[in-house]
């Protein structure tokens, strides 16, 4: 149990240790990740959309 403790501890001081973001900076960095992921996903979309597209008229259906 106690290095159970012991480990908790030193996880309290390694959090200390954490150079946190700001908000500002953290609402940045959200921004950046939302829109990434929202053009990725809208690139993939036109890339299946495609890929359809030909495999139905390759296909005849």
């Amino acid at each position: 149990m106690s290095s159970v403790m012991q480990f908790f501890r030193n996880v309290r001081s390694e959090m200390r240790k954490v150079s946190w973001p700001r908000r500002k900076e953290l609402t940045n960095y959200t921004i950046t990740v939302v829109t990434t992921v929202a053009l990725l996903a809208i690139f993939f979309a036109g890339v299946d959309y495609v890929i359809s597209y030909f495999m139905r008229f390759i296909i005849g259906d």
